[in-house]
């Protein structure tokens, strides 16, 4: 039999499949990755959708982004670019609520509310970075198997234990309200005024179709408070150039070390012989053969849609099946003729630097969520804004702007039936009649405007029911369950097919873990396979 034609081949060219490329093309593995769209990305991707105009569609922040990648990688020699973002300001009816990354102006600021908030948000701050600082190191753990008993596997989680073990008892007791509590009852537990509350809160629900209320989301709080900027935890930032930035930095650190990449190249099967990965085939019919498949798109697309029928067994089928991803959230891009004025904080100050956060109370929080809980988009939506131009505007002609807005909750199941060409039209409408009540004058600014249901998103990206992180966050979703008991490894049923993106730990964002540590996997398994003697055996 032939050689095959290559090492690997990795499935999507979105920022987790290239950064397994960079990764194992570094390693001197003769590496492909093959991206349906026309260009590198997946979700993180910047594209001129007006002339002039260019968006940051879909992923529209980094903070996740692991050091050790950027480093490795040395992606800032590949043009990446993180600008900071200032704070959160929290417009109301006749008041607002600005936090900034000066500390001082914050609690300032917070005094002006609770005298009681300001003093404990400096104690909940520190805490929070505590609790960081300890969960942190899971996020580079390969999870155990549950189902058997392999010291081997266990033995990184011994260090967490014993962690746990000296943190202080109230640290203890912190930990585990935050893996149990909703993200209310938890910040309640700090806080009194109700906007501090709901805008905290909202962190709680990124991506996941859950309210503010629901059990388990202030573990996702804890997730997005991991974020981290030069060593500082809670910080978001801007790539340069867009998140498409962050990807092409990626991609071309992957390409120095010798990896291949296509675009407009989409797979569409697994070749699979035996139980075991081969190779792929594209929509072209072109047959690709490799030692090692690696997929970056989610559990579903790859074990339902790209695998021949009956390669898993029924047990395995019925368990991704069960899988859940629940999308509930859509993206407005609006390009903009000026800035936005919101007569609670009027003027094109600081405030709009960082992030607008449309969460004025936890009952107009909650209320939303009733909305999607029974097939309705919110008609008063939690909407997460930033204007990047106003730290690079270099995505819009002078003295023009770009707003991208993602919004919860526009449910991918709708109880009237499915998203079309006038429902998303009236979605876009009721994003920007939310924004108005807060900003008056923007309705009358706007010159284009880019709406994404996750509809699109799924049929744009790729990503099953618009699913921003490959699969909800949710509790019994997390660690060795994700994405099913006894397949969280990134190793399959399927001998040499691997998955890199994030329907494995530790889960979604602009992260790349999931990349990094499932190519780290495939070079230990080369590894063993070449100590054993047995060419290509690396399953």
């Amino acid at each position: 039999m032939p050689l095959p034609t290559y090492d690997a081949v990795i499935i999507g060219g979105g920022h987790n499949g290239l950064v397994s490329a960079a990764y194992l093309a570094r390693a001197g593995l003769r590496t492909l990755v093959l991206e349906r769209r026309h260009i590198v990305g997946g979700a993180a991707v910047t594209e001129e959708v007006f002339p002039g105009f260019r968006y940051s569609v879909a992923s529209y922040v980094v903070s996740l982004l692991r050091p050790e990648i950027i480093r490795d990688l040395d992606l800032s020699r590949h043009g990446f670019e993180l600008l900071p973002l200032d704070g959160t300001f929290t417009p109301l009816e006749g008041d607002h609520l600005w936090r900034t990354n000066d500390h001082g102006r914050t609690l300032r600021e917070l005094r002006r509310w609770s005298a009681a908030d300001a003093e404990a948000y400096e104690e909940y701050g520190r805490l929070m970075v505590d609790m960081a600082r300890f969960i942190k190191p899971v996020l580079s753990l390969v999870p155990p198997d549950p189902g058997r008993i392999d010291v081997r596997e266990w033995l990184p989680l011994l260090g967490l234990l014993r962690d746990f073990r000296d943190l202080p008892q109230r640290h203890q007791g912190t930990f585990v309200q935050l893996m149990t509590m909703s993200a209310v009852d938890f910040l309640s537990r700090w806080f009194e005024t109700d906007p501090l509350i709901a805008t905290m809160a909202a962190s709680g629900i990124i991506g996941t179709f859950q309210g503010i209320r629901s059990p388990g989301t202030a573990y996702v709080l804890l997730h997005h408070y991991m974020g981290e900027i030069d060593g500082a935890f809670r910080a978001w930032g801007i790539p340069r150039g867009g998140t498409g930035g962050v990807s092409e930095a990626i991609a071309s650190a992957a390409r120095s070390f010798g990896a291949e990449i296509r675009c407009a190249a989409p797979v569409t099967r697994i070749l699979a012989q035996g139980g075991r990965a081969t190779g792929v085939v594209l929509d072209s019919g072109e047959e690709i053969e490799s030692r090692v498949v690696l997929s970056s798109a989610d559990a579903k697309v790859t074990f339902l849609d790209l695998l021949p029928p009956g390669t898993i067994d029924p047990a395995m089928e019925a368990a991704v099946r069960r899988y859940k991803f629940r999308g509930s959230s859509g993206k407005v891009n609006l390009a903009l003729d000026a800035l936005p004025d919101f007569p609670s904080l009027p003027g094109p100050g600081e405030h709009l630097r960082g992030a607008i956060s449309i969460s004025p109370s936890v009952e107009w929080m909650e209320r939303a969520y009733d909305d999607a809980k029974y097939g309705r988009f919110s008609r008063r939506p939690y909407v997460d804004v930033v204007i990047p131009t106003l730290v690079d505007p270099s995505l819009a002609p002078p003295g023009k702007h770009v707003m991208s807005c993602f919004v919860q909750y526009a449910p991918y199941h709708l109880e009237d039936g499915e998203w079309d060409d006038a429902t998303r039209e009236a979605f876009g409408d009721t994003v920007v009649e939310t924004l108005a009540t807060f900003a008056p004058n923007l309705p009358s600014l706007i010159l284009h405007r880019q709406v994404l249901s996750p509809k699109d998103i799924e049929e744009h990206f790729g990503l099953t029911e618009g699913n921003i992180f490959q699969g909800e966050l949710s509790l019994e979703q997390l660690f060795w369950a994700r994405p099913v008991p006894g397949w969280s490894r990134y190793r399959t049923p399927v001998r040499n097919l691997w998955l890199c993106g994030s329907s494995v730990h530790p889960g979604g964002g602009i992260m790349g873990a999931p990349g990094r540590i499932a190519a780290l996997e495939v070079l230990r398994s080369v590894r063993r396979g070449r100590r054993r003697g047995r060419r290509g055996a690396v399953a």
